[in-house]
């Protein structure tokens, strides 16, 4: 394990709402993005029986080594993506999805996520798969430019694209400074208080890398699936699509949607799945804001199962960002 791996790089983002949402707190738990254990040791500090701890990234159980067995048999370790709970987890008490990437991953520079430490343009969470350095090395043009504006919201999309394919023929990109250089020159210089050039970019390979939005897609039906009557959803967001995403899941699954023409038939909607629990997002407090400058950008949005029958939902529905590949 290297060094960086071994510090306390994570601190859990908006818990106390999903505590007090969830209190009292007992029975079986699935935190589905595991990395640092902050959700997990939280919730099982807090009474749950059981928390099922899922990761597709086997840093997060090299690191849990050092305090897992505290909690013996309470906790689940699972090499996996949350997308699959529905496989191993059946009648839980409760779903915890934290999609923001781990600082754990940031802080190694070997493993390419970051645009502020050099190292190999990676970005695999599992570390397995195709690589950042596949995509800008082998794609065409209007497929980066496709990723970088539906995943990372890229306006500059089309002319960093040109300059990845200007640079490639040149030579390899192959390290995230390289990256990071190149799509800093596409841009106006930075401005005080403004994000690093290269952050929507990095994002949205990452995302493409990782099937971000397959992911989320896939689990939170999984979650539906997986919960028992009763049992609470939480998901906490960094960005707007996800965000837009799980509003759009829990509005439809809950049947909150509403008529979109007053003058229509009203339309007859199943029973809902969910009933939601607050109409807005939770943001953090100030206190929070205050601790754990991470928490700035996140979203929290809560809801509990029902009695009623899983169901299915189209990914358009969602709002989910769709690349030709994957048509």
């Amino acid at each position: 394990m290297t060094q960086a791996a071994t510090t306390a790089p994570h601190i859990p983002v908006l818990l106390d709402p999903i505590l007090k949402a969830a209190d009292p707190i007992s029975g079986r738990w699935l935190d589905g993005t595991f990395g640092a254990g902050g959700y997990t040791r939280a919730l099982l500090d807090a009474g749950a029986e059981s928390v099922i701890a899922v990761d597709r990234d086997p840093l997060a159980f090299e690191m849990a080594a050092t305090w897992a067995d505290q909690y013996g048999a309470r906790l689940i370790q699972q090499r996996g993506v949350f997308s699959d709970m529905a496989e191993f987890a059946q009648d839980l008490d409760g779903v915890v999805l934290d999609l923001g990437v781990s600082s754990m991953q940031l802080d190694i520079a070997e493993r390419g996520f970051s645009f502020m430490r050099d190292g190999p343009l990676d970005m695999r969470m599992g570390q397995d798969g195709q690589r950042a350095a596949d995509i800008v090395n082998e794609y065409d043009a209007e497929e980066i430019a496709e990723i970088l504006y539906n995943y990372g919201e890229e306006r500059a999309s089309r002319r960093i694209a040109r300059a990845i394919l200007e640079m490639r023929a040149e030579t390899p990109i192959t390290t995230t400074l390289q990256l990071a250089g190149l799509i800093e020159k596409c841009l106006p210089r930075k401005k005080p208080g403004q994000s690093h050039p290269a952050t929507r970019s990095f994002q949205a390979l990452r995302i493409a890398v990782n099937n971000e939005y397959g992911e989320l897609y896939q689990g939170l039906m999984a979650a539906e699936r997986a919960l028992a009557p009763g049992g609470l959803l939480a998901i906490v967001t960094f960005h707007s699509v996800e965000d837009r995403m799980a509003k759009r899941f829990l509005q439809s699954r809950a049947g909150t949607t509403g008529n979109p023409n007053r003058f229509a038939p009203q339309i007859e909607v199943e029973k809902p799945a969910f009933e939601l629990l607050g109409r807005k997002a939770i943001t953090a407090s100030e206190q929070e804001l205050e601790q754990n400058v991470r928490a700035r950008s996140a979203k929290l949005r809560l809801a509990r199962r029902t009695d009623a029958s899983a169901g299915d939902i189209a990914p358009k529905t969602l709002g989910m960002p769709m690349l030709r590949r994957d048509r």
